[in-house]
């Protein structure tokens, strides 16, 4: 492994050696960046942050422009390629890919359940935790791109939902590192203050929509999911116990609308889960019990054990000088005629599933989140976010931007898009309705090639 130190104390780079996985080939650089990038960066503490370089079988000492690849969330990890396909091939046909895991998971200085653990106090660890939005995963980019690509000059960015955001961060604050952008699902709103409150507003209607749908796809889950809201209510604390040591709700169980609804194979995974919701009852007379299969899956789907920055952080992605105070839930509180789960039931009409949004009660019921429910508290009450956009620097660009911007997206509002969209100088958007908001994933390379396409004149703005 070769190990370099740039001049000045500003960080070290470390990088791996080259290793294959069928028909691309990948080596890892590992950076220490600080933590605060406006302190003293010879003294400030320091964090690693990790991005894995991936090309084309033959092209590892080829001369190639960098694409780096901005991942959803926010608090997930990058994708670990095991073989060529998808969005990646396409795009190692003529450029590096750097995945780059951004800060705060994935190997780049990690905060899981057991590492956050360490700070003594719910303030230390939400001062800490103020480090890891996309302000700071911008100034890592700029990091990394003085350091990988050559003479340091720009670089593509391809930016998926979360990742969208961060990008449309980097065009706001270091437009001279980016030669251009791609953005499939993540087109930010962009407003002062706190934006949250528009969003949850206009997702709530999407969700009731996608709702619909699957129960026209699936209406047999109607009086399904009715039978497992009324077990729920009626069982000793009002839910069932969770393999992790949570419990199950009716308000729980509407969470699985977070992935369910707004993906390609969403609705088919849900009805497949609710297939297999009840043991079967073997002795008669036992009583009727939620299979362990159903509520192990449950709890997999949602992966806050595994990502809890997520749940964190989700709010205040939307921030800027002005506190979320539990936006998600004020909101649903409107719409609670709606989403009323046990009122559902008693009036006969199917039971709504949520969208991706976070609630302070989870901090109760998931046991993986219990230890940060009065972190949580203090970022949803935090008032002094900076600035993750800077409109006049958008309403000034110069960089090439192109954008999938999907219709029924559920998780970007479609006109949220479209009007932050026409505040960024020279954006092609790209309408669609073939694909739901993980069309990157389920395009192959169609929706990467689409965009590039656009940018170079090959493809209709349509």
């Amino acid at each position: 492994m070769a190990k370099t130190t740039d001049g000045g104390g500003r960080g070290e780079h470390v990088t791996g050696d080259w290793f294959s996985v069928p028909e691309v080939r990948l080596r890892d650089h590992h950076f220490t960046v600080p933590l605060d990038y406006s302190l003293d960066h010879r003294t400030c503490p320091k964090i690693s942050v990790f991005a894995r370089e991936v090309v084309s079988v033959g092209k590892e000492e080829q001369s190639l422009p960098c694409l780096l690849y901005l991942q959803g969330g926010p608090g997930f990890e990058c994708q670990r390629p095991t073989e060529a396909g998808g969005w990646i091939s396409k795009a190692c046909e003529e450029y590096r890919v750097i995945l780059l895991d951004q800060r705060g998971t994935g190997l780049s200085t990690p905060l899981t359940l057991s590492s956050m653990s360490q700070f003594k106090s719910a303030e230390d660890l939400a001062d800490y935790l103020k480090h890891f939005r996309a302000d700071n995963i911008v100034n890592d980019a700029e990091f990394i791109r003085k350091r990988l690509v050559i003479d340091s000059g720009p670089w593509t960015v391809l930016g998926q939902s979360y990742g969208g955001f961060c990008a449309v961060t980097y065009l706001s604050f270091a437009p001279q590192g980016l030669k251009q952008v791609l953005l499939t699902g993540g087109i930010p709103p962009i407003g002062t203050g706190c934006t949250a409150d528009a969003v949850y507003r206009a997702c709530f209607e999407q969700i009731v929509l996608q709702n619909k749908k699957y129960y026209r796809r699936f209406p047999q889950d109607i009086e399904i999911v009715r039978e497992v809201v009324t077990h729920l209510a009626e069982s000793e604390g009002g839910g069932v116990p969770l393999p992790s040591g949570g419990i199950l709700t009716p308000r729980g169980l509407q969470l699985l609308g977070l992935s369910a609804l707004g993906s390609s194979t969403g609705f088919e995974r849900l009805h497949y889960m609710f297939e297999r919701v009840w043991d079967p009852v073997l002795v008669p007379g036992a009583p009727k019990r939620i299979s362990y299969y159903f509520l192990n899956a449950y709890e997999r789907w949602l992966a806050f054990d595994t990502n809890p920055l997520y749940a964190l952080m989700h709010e205040s992605i939307y921030c800027q000088g002005a506190p979320s105070l539990w936006s998600a839930h004020r909101i649903r509180n409107e719409n609670d005629n709606q989403f009323d789960a046990i009122k559902a039931v008693k009036e006969e009409r199917p039971v709504l599933f949520t969208g991706e949004m976070i609630f302070p009660w989870m901090f109760e019921e998931m046991h993986a989140l219990r230890p940060f429910k009065e972190v949580a508290k203090l970022l949803a009450e935090k008032k002094d976010w900076p600035p993750l956009y800077d409109i006049a620097s958008l309403n000034n660009n110069k960089v090439p931007v192109a954008a999938a911007v999907y219709y029924d997206d559920m998780y970007v509002n479609f006109k949220l898009a479209l009007d932050t969209a026409s505040q960024i100088a020279g954006i092609r958007p790209w309408i669609t309705n073939e694909y739901m908001h993980s069309g990157l994933r389920d395009g192959g390379g169609q929706v990467l090639d689409h965009l590039l396409g656009m940018l170079n004149g090959k493809k209709p703005l349509f």
